[in-house]
Formats: structure tokens, sequence, C-alpha cells
């Protein structure tokens, strides 16, 4: 199976990086976990981005605040999908850091969750991966199916 690279801009992004770290456990999706930083290590992070898919990454989540380059600059350097979580770590809520990912230059896409989306960025990773891997896609379907049947028992709950 590929694995899924997390890669942070900073350690204080590691809380949210936890949710996708949770969630790719979960599904049993292999993953490394990184921190390099688009302006203060470009060369660790370049090499990273170029080395992913030999060293048997699938997929790479990167999770950066403010400026939020990380991302880009990691999608600029393969040709693997990276999956940008802006950070809410600045006085603008994490508006500038969504803005920041989501708004790329053409042909060179970045896929954006929502400010602090690390949930679904390993889902959408697995997804990713799971294209290839039929276990994995069982184990998306059935965590998919348990989620509505927990909506449903709510509901229920609601108008018992």
């Amino acid at each position: 199976m590929k694995k899924v690279g997390i890669v942070m801009g900073s350690d204080s992004d590691m809380p949210v990086a936890e949710k996708a770290i949770e969630r790719l456990k979960g599904y049993g999706v292999p993953y490394e976990v990184h921190i390099y930083s688009a302006h203060r290590t470009p060369e660790q992070a370049k090499a990273f981005a170029e080395e992913a898919e030999e060293a048997g990454f699938g997929a790479i989540i990167a999770l950066a605040g403010k400026a939020a380059h990380l991302a880009g600059a990691l999608a600029a350097n393969t040709l693997l999908p990276v999956i940008g979580v802006p950070v809410k770590s600045s006085a603008l809520d994490g508006l500038d850091a969504l803005l920041s990912t989501v708004q790329m230059p053409a042909g060179i896409p970045v896929a954006t969750v929502a400010i602090d989306g690390a949930a679904n960025a390993a889902i959408l990773a697995a997804q990713i991966i799971a294209v290839e891997d039929k276990e994995l896609s069982a184990r998306l379907k059935e965590d998919r199916a348990n989620a509505a049947l927990k909506v449903l028992d709510k509901d229920a709950a609601l108008n018992a």
C-alpha cells in the first residue's frame, strides 16, 4: 500500500495534524510525519517532494498557517496529489492560510480542505490511494456506511 506524507510547516500545527494521523491509523494507511517550512527549510521541503513518489508515497498532506505556501511549494516539486490544510494560526482566523492554499496557478493544483480540516484531508488521501487498493476501498465504504447509521440513529432518537 502507498503511504501518505504529512508535512507541517511548524510543530505548532501538530494538534491539527493529529486529526489526519488518527484517520489514517484507523484505515490502516501507513504515513510519515515531517516538519518542513516553505520559507525556512525550502531545500528540504523540495527534496522531500521530489523523492516522495520513489519513496512509496501516494499522496501528501501539507498543513500550514498564515502565508501557507507549503502545499504549493511541495506541489511544484512532485506530480503526486497534494492536499492542503490551511491552519487557523493568526489574527485572520485561518482565512489568510485558506486563500494562500487554494489560489494556486494553473498547472500546479493543490486540493484544499477546510480550515483545520485535517480529518477530511486524510479521508481524501485514503480515497486517492484506494483507487488501486480494494481492501482500503472496502474500509472507506464501511466507514461511510457507519457514519450514515450514526445520523439515522440520531434521527430515530430525536423522533422517539
